[in-house]
């Protein structure tokens, strides 16, 4: 008999265990779910870009002069100078020019010239909620922050609570038992995807507690100048001297990244306090061969090479913070490695899921069924993404404008539970909610045919589309297999109802 690599565990401890992951489980099973499927979708945030405006110029790279050319030309007609300037490059997964500056997002095209206002609310909007869960700025980053932490307390109090979870990795009981079934899927399916989901939930607690780990510090060690902390790890700000002075020379800079670091992808040029003495020109450029998500190299208003904030090749505390965002959004590797964690999210989905249908059984087994709780249970995994879709609908009709996108989700989640509360059915809930989902994504493919059919033969539109309704046909599936399986002649019985709470 193979000797377990696990501690020899009481059963004192692992009952301890087992009901602090309960806890835990109930406490943030909600938010971290809705986390869960709006980062599976976050991690295709380019690609929804794309989508959204599919007639936007694509390009695979853009000259040095061009870049200039369309700073210089988007400067002089800002009627207020702005403080922040940046210029997004053509990269492998984003093939376009954006210059964005505080009043306003355009688009740029090969030459140089100056198109259309950049326009996605609603790949902001899941970016957004994923963010921040649509809450200011600051406590959102804490609470999904702390969500992170949850979920890693979580996952190491699962592995605690079941000591033989290594041994049985592989172990099944498809025995009628339907709740043995949902415990072995979720133990078995969280082993495997452990990796993954504990460096998404370390990452995620590092990016969404950094600011305000970084007040606290501010506030004992730097006199509460935040952006002082930041400073070893990202270079220091410029030294404000607002004198005019000519844009800074931009194609210089990008002509020496070429011959000097041909190795690098350029992919934003930022230029801090333009147009002004103390303006300051940095280049990010992405290391393909490494996680980091890049470097900022600095320039003189001239062009001259000042040297790079070492995110590189200097500590290891730079290092490492600068590869927490990819390792979190899976920005590396491509298409294949994107595609991974979206499989990895939906398993993440499930796991949520499973955690507290084990538990509504439990319930069931002891006679204290929850119909009403599982119910609504079963209205937030398949309402949260059917009120994404919703805003997504009515986002791509342009029939509602980006400050209304939240709103939609938040009403539309909430309206879904209460039904869920009236209903009581779980079964019913879920099988509108598969339905709700397959319908507004079919209803949102169709509005964004329908405002974008000159464009939309475009690989920015063609492909997301063509996989949205593959995934809507998946939705559907469950019912079409039932009906066939149905015998012809005989109706469909509903089935039982749960006894009331």
């Amino acid at each position: 008999m193979t000797k377990s690599i696990w501690p020899k565990a009481s059963s004192q401890r692992v009952a301890k265990a087992l009901a602090g992951h309960s806890a835990i489980g109930l406490a943030i099973a909600a938010l971290l779910y809705i986390l869960t499927i709006s980062g599976i979708l976050s991690v295709f945030n380019h690609e929804l870009q794309r989508w959204e405006q599919p007639a936007a110029p694509e390009l695979a790279a853009i000259s040095p002069d061009a870049v200039q050319k369309a700073a210089e030309t988007i400067l002089q007609t800002e009627e207020k100078l702005t403080e922040h300037f940046f210029i997004q490059l053509p990269a492998r997964d984003m093939p376009r020019a954006v210059i964005t500056t505080d009043a306003q997002a355009v688009f740029a095209d090969v030459s140089g010239d100056i198109g259309a206002a950049e326009h996605h609310p609603w790949a902001q909007f899941v970016l957004d909620l994923h963010y921040y869960l649509h809450l200011p700025m600051t406590l959102g980053l804490t609470i999904v922050g702390l969500l992170g932490v949850m979920l890693l307390g979580a996952v190491l109090s699962g592995f605690l609570a079941h000591p033989r979870i290594f041994r049985d990795a592989f172990t099944f009981r498809f025995n009628g038992n339907e709740r043995l079934t949902q415990a072995d899927l979720h133990n078995r399916i969280g082993v495997w995807t452990s990796p993954f989901i504990i460096s998404s939930a370390l990452t995620g607690a590092m990016l969404g507690l950094a600011l305000i780990i970084s007040i606290a510090i501010a506030q004992i060690d730097y006199n509460g100048d935040v952006e002082a902390v930041f400073e070893p790890v990202f270079g220091e700000d410029a030294k404000e001297n607002d004198a005019p002075a000519p844009v800074a020379d931009i194609a210089a800079a990008l002509t020496y990244m070429q011959e000097a670091f041909p190795d690098t992808e350029p992919v934003y040029v930022i230029l801090h306090e333009p147009m002004t003495a103390g303006q300051k020109l940095q280049i990010l450029a992405e290391h393909p061969e490494r996680l980091i998500f890049g470097d900022y190299y600095n320039f003189d208003a001239d062009g001259a090479y000042l040297g790079n904030v070492g995110m590189a090749d200097g500590t290891l505390g730079q290092q490492v913070a600068a590869s927490a965002y990819r390792l979190h959004f899976g920005s590396y590797g491509g298409l294949p490695v994107k595609a991974a964690y979206a499989l990895f999210g939906a398993a993440l989905a499930f796991i949520i899921s499973a955690g507290l249908n084990i538990y509504f059984l439990k319930r069931r087994e002891k006679l204290r069924p929850a119909p009403k709780l599982e119910a609504m249970w079963a209205a937030v995994v398949w309402g949260a993404p059917a009120a994404m879709l919703l805003a997504m609908a009515l986002s791509v009709a342009q029939v509602a404008p980006a400050a209304y996108l939240p709103p939609v989700f938040w009403s539309g989640l909430a309206l879904a539970i209460l039904a869920a509360a009236i209903l009581g059915d779980r079964g019913a809930v879920a099988r509108c909610g598969r339905y709700a989902c397959a319908g507004l994504l079919v209803l949102g493919l169709a509005a964004h045919f329908a405002v974008n059919s000159g464009a939309f033969a475009s690989p920015a539109a063609i492909a997301t589309s063509a996989f949205g309704l593959a995934t809507a046909a998946a939705l559907l599936l469950p019912e079409w297999m039932n009906l066939i399986r149905r015998p012809q002649g005989t109706a469909a019985t509903a089935p039982p109802r749960q006894p009331a709470e």
